[in-house]
């Protein structure tokens, strides 16, 4: 039995799902001043030239500090100017800071080499990548190649960064190369989730900030707030190692504020009494998409006369949430 089994999507969830298929079917950012159309669209995955989308394929290395290094095999014969540049593109964005260039140039026959270091910020969401050869064509979709991930797995930067940059390569849905990217300071990172019948029990470490007196774990129900504007929260203390972090959710609790239909719960962490609080996700290790990967039971708990469904999740962003469900038809 799994979250994803027993749990239905709920309206924000679909809206945030729709929007990513979008962006991917669609291909192309919408073009503006100063900016080139991208060829073709995501779907069919040709150039405007009519180009196969096999031209140009891009192997991934990741470093531990955040950085990635792309190796492109080029067609044979292929000329490349000295403005050839790996082109990312954020998918919606429309701003200076939502493209990209990184310069691209020779590394071996046949093989081209752009970097992207750790000290270059990349705004949370997900980049399109492209090559541009500099030879007067509009850059190129990209093919993934071979990933080579294992520096991201167990990932541990020192407690005290300020600000935390993840990078994570991956396929999209029809078989082109993107980047997640996720900037965060403070980041609360969820580790092991140990769930029992009376809640769910969450350990984790935090970067960027030291956890003080009053700090605690809160769960903020996602749907309208009150009349107040707030949120109905249910906070519960942290037990603090250092910069580890554990807390336990009851699932009791919840259930008794259960409304209507699946609703779902966002988990933060304040690290102390008046400090702004930080979303707990999990971002350091090689998967890009959690929810997809990671399934966890989702238990009965009684709501009254009835029973309700409690269970921790992944959300399309990797932020940990629980979700509340109702009985079939409520």
């Amino acid at each position: 039995m799994t979250a994803s089994s027993e749990l239905t999507m709920t309206g924000d969830e679909m809206k945030e799902s729709a929007a990513i298929e979008q962006e991917s079917a669609a291909g192309a950012e919408p073009g503006g001043a100063g900016r080139r159309a991208v060829p073709g669209s995501e779907k069919d995955g040709s150039g405007a030239d009519g180009a196969a989308p096999g031209e140009l394929r891009a192997d991934c290395i990741a470093d531990s500090a955040g950085g990635l290094t792309f190796d492109l095999t080029a067609p044979q014969g292929t000329a490349v100017a000295w403005s050839a540049a790996l082109v990312l593109r954020l998918r919606g964005g429309d701003g200076a800071d939502d493209e990209v260039r990184l310069p691209l140039g020779p590394n071996g026959a046949g093989r081209l080499r752009a970097v992207l270091p750790s000290t270059v910020a990349l705004a949370e969401g997900r980049w399109n990548a492209y090559a541009d050869l500099g030879d007067g064509r509009d850059p190129r979709r990209l093919l993934p190649g071979v990933n080579d991930l294992r520096s991201l797995v167990d990932r541990r930067p020192l407690a005290g960064v300020g600000r935390l940059g993840v990078r994570i390569p991956y396929a999209t849905k029809f078989g082109n190369l993107a980047l997640r990217s996720w900037l965060r300071g403070p980041h609360a990172e969820a580790g092991d989730l140990l769930v029992a019948p009376d809640g769910v029990t969450v350990t984790g470490r935090l970067y960027g900030a030291v956890p003080a007196a009053g700090a605690r774990a809160e769960a903020r129900a996602r749907r309208t707030p009150g009349p107040d504007g707030e949120p109905d929260t249910v906070s519960v203390p942290l037990t603090v190692e250092g910069p580890d972090f554990t807390f336990t959710l009851p699932y009791e609790e919840l259930a008794g504020r259960w409304e209507s239909g699946s609703e779902p719960w966002d988990l933060w962490l304040r690290p102390a009494e008046g400090a702004r609080p930080v979303r707990i996700a999990r971002l350091l290790d090689d998967v890009a998409d959690k929810k997809q990967v990671f399934s966890y039971p989702a238990l009965a708990v009684p709501c009254g006369a009835a029973q309700v469904r409690v269970g921790p999740y992944y959300t399309l962003d990797n932020d940990l949430a629980v979700r509340v469900a109702g009985p079939a038809g409520d």
